[in-house]
């Protein structure tokens, strides 16, 4: 009887090692038979995607009119609309929340024709003072789910290309709405942030606790590709009541002059990417 049969835990398999073998599960394939299956045609989705997990930016931007439903996205799970920020389409993907369903959009979405990913997502703060409804740039995510681990080699944590980082530089401190470099700690289970795991996240160095980032981010060096993952600063666990406060358009309008500036950022730069 082996270790699955007697129901015993067998940690080999969760201490993977294939790393540089493919997968034989392609998002490309799956892509296929979506545009087979719903009868849709070929074609790419916008250079500039954002994902959108909390759907505020989404709402607010339905409101202005100011979005349209993808013709082409063939994603059975969610729904890509189009929309123009700064003179550059840019696709939104609302209500991806975790760390497995973020990195199979992500998967789909460079398979359609996205360069650059940006992740918008809400978080509880860990960190004793932070400014209220602060965005934080995160350039380090500790790896407290389990997609990342399929993606790279074990590591307390993972992090943004830091050239990409670099070049962001000052240009996210737009008037008004200053953006905090910092480390966030991606969970799976938001309801076991526990005081000793919060504890340890903090002496570990986290500003932040979300559910995406640390996925993102391994995806991403794991195939070459461009993801930046910022936090909202929008509660501290609901732990006090007036709590899950976003500010103005429910961060809407910060969250879209931050990515207008990302976008400014990318042209000066050039379309390479990293």
């Amino acid at each position: 009887m082996n270790d699955y049969q007697s129901g015993q835990l067998m940690l080999p398999f969760f201490s993977r090692a294939d790393f540089a073998e493919p997968s034989v599960f392609l998002p490309e394939n799956l892509l296929r038979e979506a545009r087979r299956q719903l009868n849709l045609d070929d074609g790419l989705v916008p250079r500039v995607c954002l994902l959108d997990p909390d759907g505020d930016i989404l709402d607010y931007l339905q409101h202005q009119d100011r979005v349209a439903r993808s013709r082409s996205w063939a994603c059975y799970h969610t729904t890509l609309w189009e929309t123009e920020v700064d003179g550059t389409a840019v696709g939104i993907v609302a209500g991806v929340v975790g760390s497995s369903f973020a990195v199979l959009v992500a998967e789909q979405l460079f398979a359609s024709g996205c360069s650059l990913l940006i992740s918008i997502t809400s978080s509880g703060e860990i960190a004793e003072v932070m400014p209220a409804t602060s965005m934080i740039l995160i350039d380090r995510a500790l790896r407290g789910e389990g997609t990342s681990h399929a993606y790279l080699p074990p590591a307390a944590d993972v992090r943004i290309n830091e050239a990409r980082a670099a070049r962001l530089g000052s240009s996210l401190n737009y008037s008004g709405s200053p953006v905090i470099r910092g480390a966030s700690w991606t969970t799976d289970a938001p309801f076991r942030e526990t005081t000793s795991a919060l504890m340890i996240a903090r002496e570990a160095g986290a500003l932040v606790v979300e559910m995406e980032a640390a996925a993102l981010y391994a995806f991403a060096e794991a195939r070459g590709q461009d993801v930046i993952c910022f936090a909202h600063v929008t509660n501290s666990m609901a732990v006090a009541g007036a709590d899950f406060e976003k500010g103005p358009t429910n961060g809407a309008v910060q969250a879209l002059e931050m990515l207008a500036a990302i976008i400014r950022n990318r042209d000066e730069v050039g379309q390479s990417g990293t």
